[in-house]
């Protein structure tokens, strides 16, 4: 695994601007889990919390200054991990995680604020990792509203199928509905298949 961050690094030592992973996607989607696998991976600890609760990332979180040396160079990456995209946040939603009408309530208005600070780190992101559910349906307003924002700003992104390891997933699909995108297939849970989502990167981001 050293010698692949190695290869990893000496791609990246080419780019003359700093990088910055955004990971965007549903709430629970897997982004987070992602996140603090990547960050574990690069600094030996995760970035931040995971729950069932969707819309439980409301802020965005930044793993910044990441300074790696490498034959005398160094390289600064940022790892940004957005609150989940979804069109409409509904404050009932949350009342089947026990929350009281009130703590729904506030929770929804910070969903809402979430999102809207997510789009808006668009304009300063390198590259997306843009993090799919792979049990679930691809083809949302959602992802189509992602996709949309990313192409109209040229900015470069990876589909993440994530879940593989539950049996219902299906990578196959979301590479069918997004034939002329790279899709990479992981368990961001049980960190598999992370090595070919790096290389992937590499490809993608350099």
């Amino acid at each position: 695994m050293r010698d692949f961050f190695r290869r990893f690094l000496s791609k990246l030592l080419r780019r003359d601007q700093k990088l910055k992973i955004g990971l965007y996607g549903h709430p629970n989607s897997g982004k987070t889990t992602l996140a603090n696998t990547m960050s574990q991976d690069w600094l030996g600890k995760p970035l931040g919390l995971i729950s069932n609760i969707p819309h439980e990332t409301r802020a965005v979180y930044r793993q910044e200054k990441v300074s790696i040396t490498q034959d005398g160079y160094e390289l600064d990456f940022d790892i940004i991990d957005t609150p989940g995209i979804a069109t409409k946040v509904d404050y009932k939603n949350f009342l089947e995680f026990g929350l009281t009408e009130e703590e729904a309530k506030n929770r929804a208005k910070e969903a809402t604020k979430g999102i809207i600070e997510a789009i808006k780190w668009l304009d300063d992101v390198t590259g997306v990792l843009l993090v799919m559910d792979a049990t679930q349906d691809p083809l949302t307003q959602a992802n189509i509203t992602i996709i949309g924002n990313l192409e109209a700003r040229k900015i470069p992104f990876i589909i993440v199928a994530n879940k593989t390891d539950l049996p219902e997933s299906s990578s196959e699909k979301i590479s069918s509905v997004f034939p002329q995108h790279t899709v990479v297939p992981i368990s961001a849970l049980q960190g598999e298949n992370t090595g070919e989502l790096y290389m992937s990167m590499i490809k993608k981001f350099k």
